[in-house]
């Protein structure tokens, strides 16, 4: 039987969100090794933690709280997020932030403005931007070397096996040709990020889980993928150095599909009504790709939800007039 009680019906659909944000992981696993392990088991260790902690200092019940699911969905979404050898205090304080301020300042689960795991990402962004742009580059580090990396026992500068990702390469690109770029920058596949390509198809996979299994609804992920295709497709200019990059590019690369099943589809931070939620996803992707190609970040997810979370009240508002008008 289908669960009646709201904290089992909340459960259940965080369980199923962590299930399909599996396939999506392991490949992040397969791709980045070692650190991404060490990334999620920091982020869900910190982000139990602060939940306890929270929950006792506001003197609630702390098993029942922490048995919702709803803090390990933001620390598997933020480990998936984040790079995967940043220094081990970067997940920590990414995971705390999203928990304390994300969550608990606005009152706990169902009460949030912000996307939690978004909010905890852009704070250690725009703290420590030079650790969130050292990403792995094609050789995996073993278990030893992940180890010294991620717990600042290594004195090998990050230089030396980290890259830049592409869209970071794309959008300083100014003399190279799309092609040219294409087969000098290691990380490039063949139609987006290499390896970026095969952890947004998985996450497409998950995503499809979710619509299939109606724990989230097509409307966010339908409006951010068609208006960052259509925006990519009108600014596309081919292969020349001036180039932003194919739609497809856009599509396969950074955190597209991760953004638009997991992020953008957030039930709390975002609209609860359909054409809103149509609108909020729009918005979200033209913001990432104006982002990627203009902005100081090479991806523009986090700060995407965030400003379009500010726009959730107007967004209800207009679309509940449009449905008292048009039922």
């Amino acid at each position: 039987m289908p669960a009646t009680d709201p904290q089992d019906r909340l459960r259940s659909s965080m369980m199923l969100v962590l299930l399909a944000c599996l396939p999506g992981v392991l490949t992040l696993l397969w791709q980045h090794g070692w650190g991404l392990l060490f990334s999620l088991l920091l982020c869900v260790t910190t982000a139990l933690a602060s939940e306890a902690l929270l929950l006792k200092l506001q003197r609630q019940p702390v098993l029942a709280s922490l048995n919702d699911g709803s803090a390990l969905v933001s620390a598997t979404l933020l480990a998936a997020a984040l790079p995967a050898y940043a220094p081990w205090w970067v997940p920590v304080i990414a995971t705390a932030s999203a928990i304390a301020v994300g969550k608990h300042l606005y009152g706990g689960v169902g009460k949030n403005l912000f996307n939690p795991a978004m909010l905890g990402y852009a704070a250690v962004l725009l703290t420590f931007p030079q650790h969130m742009t050292q990403w792995p580059g094609a050789q995996l580090l073993d278990l030893a070397t992940s180890l010294q990396h991620v717990f600042g026992l290594s004195s090998e500068q990050p230089d030396a096996w980290a890259q830049a990702t592409i869209l970071d390469g794309l959008r300083n690109n100014r003399s190279l040709t799309l092609d040219e770029l294409f087969a000098s920058h290691p990380g490039f596949g063949h139609y987006g990020g290499k390896g970026g390509e095969w952890v947004n198809l998985a996450f497409l996979l998950g995503g499809l889980l979710l619509l299939q299994r109606k724990i989230i609804s097509w409307h966010a992920p339908v409006g951010l993928l068609a208006s960052l295709f259509v925006i990519s497709l009108v600014c596309w200019n081919g292969s020349g150095s001036d180039s932003n990059g194919s739609p497809l590019l856009h599509l396969l690369s950074g955190s597209t599909m991760l953004a638009a099943f997991f992020i953008a589809t957030e039930p709390i931070s975002g609209p609860r009504l359909p054409q809103a939620k149509l609108v909020f996803g729009i918005g979200m992707g033209l913001l990432i790709y104006l982002i990627r190609t203009w902005g100081n970040y090479p991806d523009g997810t986090a700060f995407a939800v965030l400003l379009m979370n500010l726009c959730v009240p107007a967004l209800e508002r207009w679309a509940g007039r449009r449905q008292a008008v048009f039922p």
